[in-house]
Formats: C-alpha cells, structure tokens, sequence
C-alpha cells in the first residue's frame, strides 16, 4: 500500500510541475512567401509595365519564377534614389524601407513560394 501511495503522489507531482513552469513558448513567426507578401507588393508597385494583364510589356513579375529570377537585380533598382538611372518602381514613389525589408528578408529566407 505504501508503494502505491508513493508512485501515485510522484505521478501527481510530475502533473502538477508540468503545468506550473512560467515560461509560455512564443508562437514562430510565419515565413514570408511570394503569394502572401511579395505579390501584392508586385500587384500595387510593379502594375502596369510588369503585369501583363494590366498590358505591361516588361518581364512579368506577377509570376513566381521570374521575381526569383530577377530579385537581385530587383533588389537594387528598388534601392536606387528616384534621380538615378535604373531606378524602381518607375513613375511610382520609392518603396517605404519596410517594403524593402519584407523583400530582403524573403530572399534570405530562401525565397518560399506558397
């Protein structure tokens, strides 16, 4: 009886402190994908020259392959100051740093597609 005893208090003991740590685990954060968070960057900032839809007759970047293609390049035209040659997204105001970041930060991530 006394073993009994024992093992039911060590096994409601081990309950209880697998419950009472404070440390709460932080949810990852989802990784940035081409459809979720590059797309619609492309939609608003690249439309009309490179959507073909829209009538663009650039390289379309309204496709997957091509932004993966293209992103460095990409990368540095949309760094460029509007004044210099080269300079994206072309008669469009330059894209906020934080735009510039989530672009950055999909291409070091490995550039994920869905």
């Amino acid at each position: 009886m006394k073993k009994l005893y024992v093992s039911s208090l060590i096994v409601m003991m081990a309950v209880f402190f697998s419950y009472c740590h404070t440390a709460k685990k932080a949810a990852a954060p989802k990784p940035l994908t081409f459809e979720m968070n590059i797309a619609p960057i492309v939609a608003s900032s690249c439309t009309p020259c490179h959507i073909p839809s829209k009538g663009g007759n650039k390289e379309a970047y309204d496709k997957y392959d091509n932004v993966k293609k293209d992103i460095d390049g990409i990368l540095h035209r949309i760094q460029l100051n509007p004044t210099d040659k080269g300079f994206m997204p072309f008669r469009h105001d330059k894209l906020s740093d934080s735009t510039i970041a989530v672009i950055k930060q999909w291409k070091d991530a490995g550039m994920i597609e869905k």
